[in-house]
């Protein structure tokens, strides 16, 4: 089996994807580069899924990461609509599942991850949706006119975000979540009971410490049984629990990894000629400790392309260290994070959570490792720069909101 070669082989059309090929082409790079992705479409932002495009703010060329003819401009081969089910290392080829065959020089892996499934019976029912694509956000648009009442699974930001959108679109949702609080896995108790708190003040039904038993048909609509014994009843069922690294024929090639594939500084699989970037890959993470882990966000995706494309060009490039940060939009709030709070010890809360525009700064072992600031734009870029430097910072001073924390530096 052949088929076209490319020097450098991209799979996955996401934003670390195309911030790979960006980057190689602004560092001069003159051998031939092409996008497999698995999608249709060209490369396009995923945030504004959950947030402008799910709400009718944005057209999808106005998400595109760069206009269709940028890729033509730059000799950028776009290969859509194809999914890789095969790595052969030893000749290095990828194999897709429509039977054709692709050469490479540099494989960067940024295939990033699938919607996570329920398990329960009915978890493929039509009406049940997940929002990881475009396609995913088109088939709930398309049935949103005959949708009165919307039942999210999971208190994540996708379902926190779409609660929002939903909200304010008129329809009644109800959320469930597993664990006791919303937001668990990202931060911490004071934020997730504010958020708690403004999604009941907006009408959101929530529910929490509450898991899905099935999902059934009740008429024209559905019915989600839950362990307790209760059931809702609603239009539209949207899971948002996660997603499962899109890392298969990565790891049947022989890469090192278990959730999602183990990458170095450089991200580097254990793969000679091949790295992966974005949601898939999991990296030793000097803002938590060292830790291996998956950071999930477009600002990670795109700094591990950039670190990735100059490796590639140049082996002296020096190993991905960048700042990790987000950002959620839900109603007239606006959450900006940065850092890991992963394994923090202690939390102080910088301002007043009643005015709505505050921070809540993460310690570990005294330090400062993260922040998670709501419509305070001030204390997350001055923050920045105590994350970096890991500053010890007394409580008092950090409460205390009248000390901008530059001074703290």
């Amino acid at each position: 089996m052949s088929g076209p070669h490319y020097d450098v082989l991209i799979v996955g059309g996401g934003h670390g994807g195309a911030q790979a090929a960006i980057a190689l082409r602004q560092k001069k790079f003159a051998g031939s580069i092409a996008i497999l992705g698995d999608e249709a479409e060209p490369p396009y932002e995923r945030p504004p899924l959950s947030k402008d495009y799910f709400a009718g703010e944005k057209a999808f060329e106005r998400i595109l990461i760069r206009p269709v003819a940028f890729w033509e401009e730059r000799q950028v081969e776009l290969l859509l609509g194809r999914r890789v089910v095969r790595i052969d290392p030893r000749v290095r080829r990828v194999e897709t599942a429509d039977g054709a065959a692709f050469g490479y020089g540099t494989l960067i892996w940024a295939t990033g991850g699938a919607p996570r499934r329920l398990t329960c019976s009915g978890h493929d029912l039509p009406g049940v949706h997940g929002v990881r694509s475009r396609a995913d956000v088109d088939a709930i648009l398309g049935e949103l006119d005959r949708v009165e009442r919307v039942c999210i699974i999971g208190g994540g930001y996708v379902g926190l975000e779409a609660a929002a959108v939903l909200t304010k679109l008129g329809k009644g949702v109800t959320l469930l979540e597993a664990q006791d609080r919303v937001l668990a896995r990202v931060a911490g108790v004071p934020l997730s009971a504010f958020y708690e708190a403004e999604h009941r003040t907006h009408g959101v039904d929530l529910r929490l410490g509450v898991t899905v038993e099935c999902i059934e048909r009740a008429g024209d609509g559905l019915s989600v049984r839950t362990a307790d014994g209760g059931a809702v009843a609603c239009d539209m069922v949207i899971v948002g629990i996660g997603i499962v690294p899109s890392v298969e024929p990565l790891l049947a090639a022989g890469a090192l990894g278990t959730n999602g594939v183990e990458v170095d500084r450089w991200c580097r699989t254990s793969v000679p000629g091949i790295y992966a970037i974005g949601d898939c890959a999991a990296q030793a993470n000097c803002y938590a400790d060292g830790v291996r882990l998956r950071v999930e966000s477009v600002q990670n995706a795109n700094d591990q392309a950039m670190t990735a494309a100059a490796h590639l060009i140049d082996h002296d490039t020096p190993p991905h260290a960048a700042l990790p940060w987000f950002w959620s939009n839900q109603y007239d709030l606006r959450l900006q994070t940065v850092g890991l709070s992963v394994g923090h010890d202690d939390i102080v809360v910088r301002g007043d959570m009643a005015s709505r525009s505050f921070a809540i700064v993460y310690l570990r072992r005294g330090r400062v490792v993260a922040l998670d600031c709501v419509n305070s734009t001030r204390n997350y870029v001055q923050g920045h720069k105590l994350v970096e430097q890991g500053a010890i910072v007394s409580r008092e001073a950090l409460a205390d909101s009248t000390i901008p924390l530059k001074d703290m530096v």
